[in-house]
C-alpha cells in the first residue's frame, strides 16, 4: 500500500487533521508527516467547520493527492449512506452528506463515522486493543459514549447505535439524566455531572467546578468529593460488567478526561466490572494510549479496513 491518507477528527469544540504515509503504518511507532489542530469559533456552523477542515486537508496535503479519507465525526452518522445525521454541539449538520463532500472536493474515496466506533478502531489497529480480535472501546469524559469491535471488525448495530453504554441504566432510582432516563452510566460517572452534584452539595456555582476538581478534592480526602467519585466508578464498573456478559470482549479499553481519576477510581471499575460480570467471561480492564488522537488514528484504520475490503 502506497501514499497518503488524510484523517479528520470533527469534534464539538475543535477540528482535527493529520496526513500519514501508508507505507510507515506498518512500522512499530508510525509517525504522522503532519498534524494541525483548532478550535471552532465562536457561533461555528456546519458550513464553517466544513469550510475550515477543507482548508486543513489542502494545507497538510501541499498540492499532493490522497489514496484515502478517514473522517471521525462526534455525532450520529449513517455510516452506509456517509451521511451525518446531525451535531449536539454545532448547528446545520443535519443530513449532511459529508462522505460524498470530501470524495467530491479531494477526489478519492472517503469513509466516515462517529467518534466512538472510530476511536474503538484507532485503538484496536494502533494503540491499546492490538492483538486483540474482541474490544469494546469507551471514553468517559463529557459524556460516555462507546464503540465495538468483534471478530476483528466494527460493530455499528442496525442503525449505528450499538455502544451506547452511557445510557444504559445501571441504577433506577438514581438521578435523573439528560436522555430522560434515570441512573444511566452517563449520569453518574461523566465529568460535567460529577461536578454539577458537587457544586449543588458545596452550594457553589455550577461553573466553579469540574469533574477534574472533584477528582483533586478526592484525592485529598474530601469525603462528599470521595463519594461522588466513587460512585461514578461503580456504575461505570456495572455497565461494563453487563457489556461484558452480553458480548463477551476479551479487552476492555477506556479512555477520557474521568480515566485520569487516580489508582482507586480504576480499582473500584475494574472490581465492579468484575463482581457484575459471570465468573467465566474473563476480560481485562486497560487504559487508552492514544489520548486525544484516538478519532485521528481510527479515522486512518477506517480508511484501511475499507481499502481491504474493496480489494478483496
Amino acid at each position: 500500500m502506497a501514499g497518503l491518507i488524510l484523517a479528520c477528527d470533527f469534534g464539538g469544540t475543535k477540528l482535527s487533521a493529520a496526513v500519514i504515509e501508508a507505507e510507515l503504518l506498518d512500522k512499530p511507532e508510525p509517525a504522522w508527516r503532519g498534524h494541525l489542530r483548532r478550535l471552532s469559533p465562536s457561533g461555528a456552523s456546519a458550513q464553517t467547520d466544513m469550510a475550515a477542515m477543507i482548508e486543513m486537508g489542502r494545507e497538510l496535503l501541499a498540492g499532493e493527492r490522497p489514496s484515502r479519507i478517514g473522517i471521525s465525526f462526534g455525532g450520529p452518522v449513517d455510516y452506509k449512506s456517509g451521511v451525518v445525521r446531525l451535531s449536539h454541539h454545532v448547528p446545520g449538520w443535519e443530513n449532511t452528506p459529508i462522505q460524498r463532500l470530501f470524495a467530491d472536493e479531494f477526489g478519492v474515496p472517503a469513509q466516515v463515522d462517529n467518534d466512538a466506533n472510530v476511536a474503538a478502531l484507532g485503538e484496536w489497529r494502533f494503540g491499546a486493543g492490538r492483538g486483540v480480535a474482541d474490544l469494546l472501546y469507551v471514553t468517559v469524559s463529557t459524556g460516555v459514549g462507546g464503540g465495538w469491535i468483534l471478530d476483528g471488525r466494527p460493530y455499528r448495530g442496525a442503525a449505528g447505535m450499538a455502544g451506547e453504554i452511557g445510557h444504559t441504566v445501571v441504577a433506577p432510582d438514581g438521578p435523573l439524566c439528560l436522555c430522560g432516563k434515570r441512573g444511566c452510566v452517563e449520569r453518574l460517572a461523566s465529568g460535567p455531572y460529577m461536578a454539577r452534584d458537587a457544586a449543588i452539595a458545596f452550594g457553589m456555582p455550577l461553573y466553579d467546578v469540574s469533574g477534574k476538581l472533584v477528582a483533586e478534592w478526592a484525592e485529598q480526602g474530601v469525603e462528599t468529593a470521595v463519594a461522588i467519585l466513587e460512585r461514578g466508578a461503580r456504575g461505570l464498573g456495572v455497565g461494563l460488567g453487563n457489556a461484558a456478559n452480553l458480548l463477551n470482549p476479551s479487552r476492555i479499553v477506556l479512555g477520557g478526561g474521568v480515566t485520569k481519576s487516580g489508582e482507586r477510581w480504576w480499582q473500584l471499575v475494574r472490581q465492579t466490572a468484575h463482581e457484575t460480570a459471570l465468573p467465566e467471561v474473563q476480560f481485562d480492564i486497560v487504559p487508552a494510549q492514544l489520548g486525544d488522537d484516538a478519532p485521528l488514528w481510527g479515522a486512518v484504520a477506517l480508511a484501511l479496513l475499507e481499502q481491504t475490503s474493496q480489494s478483496n
